[in-house]
């Protein structure tokens, strides 16, 4: 019993709390999801605040309450106070994750304690929060619908809240009501409205996007570090990192290479040149030297070592990448690159011919390059050139204290090559040939992790075939070094870029040959493509729809919208141009006919004329036919009122209203029946359309047939009154 008397009435702000408080509690899980989906919380903090909030939601559907004291809520603050320092030092050691974990935290406690308006809005700002963390973590393109599935509950919460203030501040309260159908067409009407104030948001957010100047680009989170992709590819990488980071399929970059729509090279992008070796890692050592930059802004990459490359065959490629935030500052190259082009103010190469990004304010994520592919025969390789130069010897040829049974190897090898290309071509075919690969670790190192794949194990990935021969060629006095990077992934043909992923990551070898410089040797054994599946091919729509976001979104900036305005001006032109040619090449032919309609007109002119009179009242006709259907079903009802009285009464005192006023008896639109009577000076007149009043007001207000049926002959009774 409620307390206006009525059994079962529910007060307009109670429904109201109840929908708000839903509405808040799907914006908390939301934003929560929105940040949980990044994949940068752990599994304790996903499963701990995920079964609090799906806790609350039974309790939102069950109808029942669980406050926590106010006395509990301080305490457990001043606990997580002291947690707090212990997760920032021992266990999360990032200040973000530790952050977002105490904004979890308050948000927890604060769901459960929640009582005033104060408490409300503070879980609103931690939503939002929530949602700003997940911009920053991630830059999917399924944080777009996450973020729009966001908005709309956000839409939402702050309608019920405004309707929620308003209603408690109300000095005329609203009347209890029992009828369910009337909240639900309140739900309705918000899950109505709600989505197409999001679509508007959207549009006009978009708008701002791309028409607003931009200052800046790049990802915010490639500042965070990288993990094992960025551990790999730094300038000291210990045996089994590269093929540690093969063990995920996460993209890594895409490449687009200009002119290739089919997916035609099978290119090796290069990282990092390592040269020396202690037995377990392999170290760049090379110092690192700054790339002039051109006027227009690009960099002319040179050659670091000494001595002309003469290959008579090159084949130049211009290309495109874009990268994956992994916290890398390299540049991944095609081989010998000429020209990189991006937004970056400090660039830098290594002897070893690795390109580095030093602006710490703009990381690696999108730029432009070209380069010169050699394409050396054996014969140009075998024939050589001068000596090898000291400084190529002395960075190339160290070698740690290694079993001694390498070198023996080695040896025996290369007993028959005559030249360095044969004994470089000899190992890389007996590597290939011999050794099986994988990409399980040895659970422990061994103290020669060289020896022991080439005597014990007799299989491993491609750090170990490089390896491998790097040292085998070494030992015969051929400079060689490994080189770290990936090779060219699955081609997707709806955006004909590349995708590369970190399973792609790969380790392979350059042998120094005088006069041509540095030539790739591949000892690792080629696997077997992966199959191509119904799954696959719908992944790379979905690749298609990520690179999409990343390119247009993510990246989005000044060059962007100088191509987009350039591309819509250009279509422009285009189209105003085929508009002139196809005017151009139709005038005659339209001349052709008006001159031919003409002629046969004037031929027939009383035909035409009818003709034209009946189009004419053929169009009048359709343009009026809702017209003419209402009128012919108003003199239906007035004919026979008794079917529709409130309709026909309607129509019969609009009637009576028509024929007073041309007998001078006006009624202004703000009168009221009574009002209007009260006006009528003669009693006789008056008398008779009180009566008429009396009978349209029970048939329009009481839907009463029979009152309605005596309309019409009131109406006559009052027309003969002169």
């Amino acid at each position: 019993m409620s307390a206006d008397g009525h059994s079962g009435a529910v007060p307009l702000p109670v429904a109201i709390q109840r929908y708000f408080e839903v509405a808040l509690y799907l914006l908390l899980l939301t934003g929560f999801g929105t940040l949980a989906s990044t994949g940068s919380l752990d599994l304790g903090t996903v499963l701990l605040v995920g079964a609090a909030l799906f806790f609350r939601g039974y309790l939102l559907t069950a109808r029942r309450t669980l406050l926590i004291p106010e006395r509990w809520t301080t305490f457990l603050t001043l606990i997580y106070v002291a947690f707090y320092l212990a997760d920032y030092f021992l266990i999360s050691g990032a200040f973000v994750t530790t952050t977002v974990h105490l904004v979890l935290f308050v948000m927890v406690v604060r769901l459960f304690s929640a009582r005033r308006d104060r408490d409300y809005y503070f879980l609103s700002v931690i939503a939002f929060l929530m949602v700003l963390a997940a911009a920053v973590l991630t830059v999917d393109s399924v944080f777009l619908l996450a973020f729009a599935a966001f908005m709309l509950m956000a839409v939402v919460t702050f309608i019920l809240m405004e309707m929620r203030r308003a209603s408690t501040q109300a000095t005329v309260q609203a009347k209890a009501s029992t009828d369910a159908l009337a909240y639900r067409h309140m739900a309705f009407s918000i899950a109505r409205t709600a989505p197409a104030l999001v679509v508007f948001i959207l549009i006009g957010a978009a708008a701002i996007f791309f028409l607003l100047p931009r200052v800046s680009t790049g990802y915010l989170s490639a500042y965070a570090p990288g993990g094992e992709i960025t551990s790999g590819f730094s300038d000291s990488v210990q045996l089994g990192r590269i093929g540690q980071i093969q063990q995920s399929s996460a993209v890594v970059m895409h490449i687009a290479i200009s002119g290739d729509q089919r997916g035609a090279f099978d290119l090796k992008w290069r990282g990092v040149a390592l040269s020396h070796f202690d037995g377990k890692t392999w170290s760049n050592l090379h110092t690192k030297f700054a790339v002039p930059r051109s006027v227009d802004g690009s960099f002319a990459l040179r050659d670091p070592e000494p001595g002309p490359v003469q290959f008579e065959r090159v084949r130049p490629i211009r290309y495109r990448v874009l990268m994956e935030p992994i916290g890398a500052n390299v540049f991944f190259l095609a081989a010998t690159p000429r020209v990189l082009e991006g937004n970056y103010r400090v660039v830098a190469m290594d002897r070893g011919g690795a390109v580095f990004d030093l602006d710490p304010y703009h990381p690696v994520g999108q730029y432009q390059a070209s380069s010169i592919i050699p394409l050396p025969t054996a014969t140009e390789l075998r024939q050589g050139g001068p000596d090898i130069p000291l400084q190529i010897l002395w960075n190339n040829l160290q070698l740690p204290h290694l079993d001694p049974r390498i070198g023996q190897l080695a040896q025996k090898i290369t007993a028959s090559a005559t030249n360095n290309y044969d004994r470089a071509a000899a190992i890389e075919n007996y590597l290939r040939t011999r050794y099986g690969y994988t990409l399980e670790l040895p659970r422990t190192v061994p103290a020669d992790p060289v020896a022991h794949f080439l005597f014990v194990r007799h299989e491993g990935h491609c750090e170990y075939f490089a390896s491998a021969m790097a040292v085998m060629l070494r030992s015969l006095g051929i400079p060689a070094r490994v080189v770290n990077g990936f090779r060219t992934g699955e081609f997707n043909d709806l955006t004909s870029e590349y995708v590369v992923r970190a399973s792609n990551a790969h380790a392979w070898v350059e042998t120094f040959f005088p006069g041509y410089g540095w030539v790739s040797f591949d000892p690792t054994p080629a696997g077997l493509p992966p199959p191509q599946t119904r799954w696959s091919r719908a992944m790379l729509y979905f690749d298609a729809m990520a690179s999409f976001w990343r390119e247009w979104i993510v990246n989005y900036d000044v060059g962007h919208q100088v191509a987009l305005g350039r591309s819509a001006s250009l279509k422009s032109r285009e189209f105003i141009d085929r508009v002139r040619e196809w005017e151009r090449r139709n005038y005659e032919a339209l001349l052709a006919r008006a001159r031919q309609a003409q002629a046969t007109i004037s031929e027939s002119p009383t035909r035409w004329t009818i003709g034209a009179l009946l189009a004419t009242g053929l169009i009048l006709l359709a343009a009026n036919v809702r017209r003419i259907v209402r009128a012919i079903q108003r003199q239906r009802i007035a004919a026979h009122p008794d079917r529709a009285p409130q309709l026909g009464a309607a129509i019969w005192y609009s009637r009576m209203v028509r024929l007073a006023a041309r007998r001078g008896w006006r009624k202004s639109p703000g009168q009221t029946p009574q009002e209007f009577l009260e006006s009528i000076q003669d009693l006789a007149v008056r008398e008779q359309l009180a009566r008429f009043t009396r009978h349209y007001e029970h048939a329009r207000f009481g839907d009463s047939a029979e009152d309605a049926s005596c309309l019409p002959e009131l109406y006559e009774e009052i027309s003969k009154n002169r």
